[in-house]
């Protein structure tokens, strides 16, 4: 099989969640074990950094890479879902693994995966560990899929384990409230590993500090370790941070190539994980650090996180897409300078629309669309359910054609933006 051909098997083979959604789900790590067995645990042979939470998880774990990339790391990389190429989830040092090791591995272990019939997760994940331990890595980050206890990466012993922050995001598997989701993401928690919450939350602090009690574990709240004293947007499109420590700049003029406001969150996270590395057998420097997150693009690969498309008119792409995450995200849209707003608009259909759409601006031209998954939802059904809150426009049924009308209508000096879903982002960058 070619490499198309591979994929078109382990789609069709492996039940992928972000294609059919709760079928594809696993509620135990049995068939994770099997295979961390059949490939005779790889990632014991190098370190682990391991990253959960709602929101931020993935820009968090691309900017640690990055810094310990410029450290001087062989730094291996394993984030879900991709956008553009099922490679992205697997890098070294940015780099995606070759197609042609995607479909040798494959071949060497198809009749493995007819008996065990992993999912794609599982499937990838163990690819992953093994291709690090094949490339000889000196550290992996690990991005967590969906909540921790749970996940495939959960069966790493990593050097520091992070929480980012916790939100209502697929409460069908992981609960219904704050508290009930941290427990399930607090299952990444091991004993005399360091943990980082990025957020600190009333709802979920004091879960995570009785677990981290109970597992004998060191527990760091980022936001309370570190401030953000301003951010500024420099001319070369960086943000620009003053980080304070204890009442005292610790980090002056330090830049980061991630636009989104939401950065601010982030960047603590990642800055406390990068101050636990350091405390233990990891060399890195300010210089490290801010070289590091100066680049995070341009040595990961990063996509979909306030992503410039075009200009005149202003084209923007985020992946955020729970309710945490879209406020945000229309608070930036918000400060955005524009003349007119227009947002290309495609969701899920098993998230809590009203929740999400209540909270977009009403007087926006809306582009309503789909992904190309079964799991989207039918655009003509969320246009539907966007008139109830008061939000016009038009249904399409591709993102393409959504996206050029947008473009048609959108003036110089406009704003499009596109979002709603991962899978909505994942197309609209197929043409970029």
């Amino acid at each position: 099989m070619n490499y198309k051909e591979t994929l078109d098997f382990l789609f069709a083979q492996l039940p992928m969640y972000q294609r059919v959604g709760k079928a594809a789900y696993k509620a135990d790590l049995t068939t994770t074990q099997a295979l961390d067995s059949y490939f005779k645990h790889p990632h014991k042979a190098y370190k682990t950094i391991h990253i959960a939470g709602t929101n931020g998880k993935g820009s968090v774990s691309h900017s640690v890479a990055s810094v310990l990339q410029e450290a001087g790391y062989k730094v291996g990389l394993y984030t879900s879902p991709h956008l553009k190429d099922f490679r992205e989830r697997i890098r070294i040092n940015g780099q995606m693994l070759p197609e042609q090791e995607v479909v040798d591995f494959v071949a060497k272990h198809k009749k493995m995966i007819e008996q065990l019939q992993p999912s794609f997760f599982e499937m990838t994940v163990a690819m992953a560990f093994e291709y690090f331990r094949q490339e000889a890595v000196d550290v992996a980050v690990i991005e967590v899929g969906m909540g921790g206890r749970l996940d495939s990466t959960n069966i790493i012993t990593p050097e520091v384990a992070a929480i980012t922050n916790i939100g209502l995001d697929h409460t069908a598997f992981l609960g219904d409230s704050l508290d009930k989701i941290a427990a399930e993401k607090g299952g990444i928690i091991k004993k005399n590993v360091p943990l980082i919450i990025g957020q600190t939350q009333a709802e979920t602090a004091t879960v995570f500090e009785a677990i981290a009690r109970d597992k004998g574990t060191k527990i760091t709240f980022a936001d309370q370790l570190l401030k953000v004293a301003t951010a500024t947007l420099s001319i070369d499109e960086r943000q620009v941070f003053q980080i304070y420590k204890n009442e005292a700049p610790a980090y002056d003029d330090l830049k980061l190539d991630l636009l989104g406001a939401y950065q601010q969150k982030n960047i603590l996270t990642t800055l406390a994980i990068i101050e636990q590395l350091q405390k233990g057998t990891f060399s890195i420097s300010r210089d490290n650090i801010y070289a590091g997150l100066n680049k995070v693009v341009s040595n990961t690969g990063l996509l979909g996180r306030w992503q410039y498309l075009g200009y005149n008119p202003r084209i923007i792409c985020d992946t955020g897409h729970n309710l945490d995450g879209m406020q945000m995200l229309v608070e930036q849209m918000m400060s955005t300078p524009h003349k007119q707003l227009h947002i290309v608009l495609g969701m899920v259909n098993d998230k809590d629309h009203a929740a999400v759409l209540s909270i977009l601006p009403k007087q926006a031209q809306y582009y309503f669309t789909k992904a190309a998954i079964p799991r989207s939802l039918n655009e003509d059904l969320l246009k539907d359910l966007a008139e109830k809150m008061q939000l016009s426009g038009c249904s399409y049924p591709n993102v393409h054609l959504a996206l050029n009308a947008a473009k048609k209508n959108a003036g110089a000096n406009d704003l499009i933006f596109i979002g709603g879903s991962t899978f909505i982002v994942a197309d609209a960058l197929e043409k970029y």
